[in-house]
C-alpha cells in the first residue's frame, strides 16, 4: 500500500528540499518493509533528489561521510527492495535511480535479478556528451512507451505490450528474459 506522502511528492520538488527527500525516503523504506537505517535513508534521499541516474562514485562524492562498503550495501538493499534500480551502461559504470518503488511495482516492473522473474522494464536516454542517464518511464511531458505503441484496447501495461510484440518477433522457440532499451543523444542541457 502506498502512503499519501509518497504519492504527493514530486521528484522535481525534492531536488531543492533535502528535508522532504529524507522524509519521503523514510516513508518508502517503511512501506517496502525495509529496516530504516541512516545510511539507507541518506542514499534513498540522494537518489530521490537526483535529476538523472547517478553512479556509485557520484553518491560517494555527495555522501563523503559514508564508507564505500556501506554505500554499496545500501544500494544493493534499495535495488533488492525495488525502491531503486540499477542501470547497466556501455561505459561499464552502473548508475542508480530512484522510482522503481511504488509506481513501478504497480505496473509489474522491478529490477532483474537471478531469482526474480520481474524486470525493471522501461527505456533510458543516455546523453553522449555529459553521460547522464534518464529514465523514460512515462513521468515526462509525454509517456514514451505510450506514444510509440498502438493502443491494444485491453487493460495491459505498455511494457507488457512491448514485451509481447518483441517476443512475437523473436520466432518460434525463442524466449526473452530481459529487454534493454537505451536511446542515445544529447540531453536538454547539452543540446543548447
Amino acid at each position: 500500500m502506498k502512503s499519501k506522502t509518497a504519492d504527493t511528492a514530486a521528484p522535481q520538488n525534492l531536488a531543492h528540499d533535502p528535508a522532504k527527500a529524507q522524509a519521503l525516503a523514510e516513508v518508502q523504506l517503511r512501506d517496502a518493509a525495509v529496516r530504516v537505517t541512516q545510511a539507507r535513508v541518506s542514499v534513498m534521499a540522494s537518489l530521490l533528489q537526483a535529476r538523472s541516474a547517478v553512479s556509485h562514485q557520484d553518491l560517494q562524492d555527495k555522501l563523503a561521510q559514508m564508507d564505500r562498503v556501506t554505500l554499496y550495501r545500501a544500494l544493493d538493499c534499495l535495488t533488492e527492495a525495488g525502491l531503486a534500480h540499477k542501470i547497466a551502461s556501455d561505459d561499464r559504470i552502473f548508475r542508480y535511480h530512484a522510482g522503481a518503488g511504488a509506481e513501478h511495482h504497480e505496473h509489474g516492473a522491478a529490477h532483474a535479478s537471478p531469482g526474480n522473474s520481474h524486470q525493471h522494464q522501461h527505456g533510458h536516454f543516455k546523453c553522449t556528451r555529459c553521460a547522464r542517464v534518464f529514465c523514460l518511464d512515462g513521468s515526462g511531458e509525454a509517456g514514451f512507451l505510450e506514444s510509440v505503441l498502438p493502443s491494444s484496447g485491453k487493460h495491459q501495461s505498455t511494457t507488457a505490450q512491448l514485451q509481447s510484440a518483441l517476443q512475437k518477433s523473436l520466432g518460434k522457440g525463442f524466449r526473452s528474459h530481459e529487454i534493454e532499451l537505451t536511446i542515445k543523444g544529447w540531453c536538454a542541457d547539452c543540446a543548447d
